[in-house]
């Protein structure tokens, strides 16, 4: 694969990532309710989801889905479920925030869980995979798969880099806003919004 090729790509995978998406809003509110770390750790999930999604892609199951309605319409249902179970939880959350933002072990996995769930779940993210990263490989080759491989991985390093940014850059305002009575339950609430929106978007639209 050739240099500019990758370069290409990279580039084409940046703009993709900053642009406005579920994923970004999300990311965005978690960072401000629960801090920078666990923005990064929900970061990591979402990241690692796109690996899985490349893996589907190479194998051929991406193909196979695409081409029954049913099993995407059922992932769609599946995946607006978990959503909607997650909003429920962020509506009915105690709203309690802290400096530290220091998560014990286990709610840091339960986070990383919850990234690659987001990530799975969604068939617009695995159909967008099958359509976009066969455009910058060779299909020819006797290397397209592990072609295929490396740039879904360039894809997932360059969005975990860009969502570590912005859990980063949340956490920095939400220090500032911390001891403002009732933000917690506002975050909470902004959270759970979002993540019904997700849900709806998810329920409402068949293609990514």
């Amino acid at each position: 694969m050739e240099l500019s090729t990758v370069l290409c790509f990279l580039t084409a995978s940046v703009i993709l990532t900053v642009a406005p998406g579920p994923d970004n809003m999300y990311l965005l509110s978690k960072s401000l309710a629960d801090g920078a770390k666990n923005g990064i750790i929900l970061a990591g999930g979402l990241a690692s989801g796109i690996l899985f999604h490349t893996t589907l892609v190479i194998l051929g199951v991406a193909a196979l889905l695409q081409s029954s309605p049913l099993a995407l319409t059922l992932l769609q249902y599946i995946g607006a479920a978990y959503l909607l179970f997650l909003a429920w939880g962020a509506f009915h959350s105690s709203g309690k925030l802290s400096l530290t933002s220091a998560a014990p072990s286990d709610a840091r996995i339960s986070l990383y869980k919850r990234g690659i769930l987001m990530n799975v779940l969604n068939p617009k993210v695995l159909l967008f995979f099958l359509a976009f990263l066969p455009q910058f490989a060779d299909l020819s080759h006797p290397s397209a798969n592990f072609h295929i491989a490396l740039l879904g991985f360039i894809f997932a390093v360059q969005a975990f880099a860009i969502f570590s940014g912005i859990a980063i850059c949340a956490g920095r305002i939400r220090t500032q806003i911390l001891r403002k009575k009732n933000l917690g339950l506002i975050f909470g609430r902004i959270e759970g919004c979002v993540l019904t929106l997700i849900a709806l978007l998810l329920l409402l639209e068949n293609v990514y």
